[in-house]
């Protein structure tokens, strides 16, 4: 029986897999099939990845799809770094997929992407990195950049343009950090709001959110957010 969800997916190949320093992976997929060369691809969207089975009911539709975002793109490659956490089907997949095999993926999507500003912010946790370096990369319009991101330790920095302040946890949880909103208030920002864009784990996110519209003065239409993630919830992406 054909799944819903199997009318919509694109086949990938996976091209190679590298382990990065820290909890990342750097996973190639080269793109098959028609339309490919002619995917559109914003910075700081993502695919979703059949990584397994689910359970019986879910299975029948969509299988186990986890979202990740995509680091770079070049019309027929597709570069994903994974965070490499938790024992979830994402993270077993992330593991052992190997050179060679088969994926089916759905996408690109979502709404998370830059857009014009006189300076643009960036604000969250290793798990919005991925997207915070595309979309820092893929900006044109010369604007400057201000950016704080925490990660556990140091390992876990990925490269991302520009002058990030990296915070490091250092064992501590990532839940609802007032490390970051610490390292947000202490940027030297313009007296007049940009665009910020907060990623992340979904309390810290908020957090940071009502900084810079409580104390900063900003209008929560510049503030762009998504949360990736919450203790004790699956689902989000």
């Amino acid at each position: 029986m054909k799944r819903l969800i199997d009318t919509l997916l694109r086949t990938a190949t996976v091209e190679r897999v590298e382990p990065l320093a820290g909890r990342f992976r750097a996973i190639t997929l080269t793109l098959t099939g028609a339309g490919i060369r002619d995917l559109e691809v914003k910075p700081g969207q993502q695919i979703r990845v059949q990584a397994g089975a689910a359970n019986p009911v879910v299975d029948l539709l969509v299988g186990a799809l986890r979202t990740y975002s995509i680091w770079e793109y070049d019309r027929t490659r597709m570069e994903l770094r994974i965070f490499d956490h938790g024992e979830g089907p994402g993270a077993q997949w992330a593991r052992r997929v190997r050179p060679g095999e088969e994926v089916s993926v759905f996408g690109p999507e979502g709404s998370f992407v830059t857009r014009p500003s006189s300076y643009h912010l960036f604000a969250g946790d290793e798990t919005a990195a991925v997207a915070f370096g595309a979309m820092i990369r893929g900006l044109d319009d010369g604007a400057p950049v201000h950016a704080a991101i925490e990660v556990d330790t140091e390992q876990d920095q990925l490269p991302i343009p520009g002058e990030v302040t990296w915070i490091h946890r250092n064992g501590r949880s990532a839940v609802k950090s007032a490390d970051l909103v610490v390292a947000v208030a202490n940027l030297d920002l313009p007296e007049t709001p940009g665009t910020a864009y907060l990623a992340g784990e979904a309390g810290t996110i908020q957090m940071v959110r009502e900084h810079l519209v409580r104390d900063r003065g900003w209008h929560r239409r510049n503030v762009v957010t998504k949360p990736f993630w919450a203790p004790g919830r699956t689902g989000m992406d």
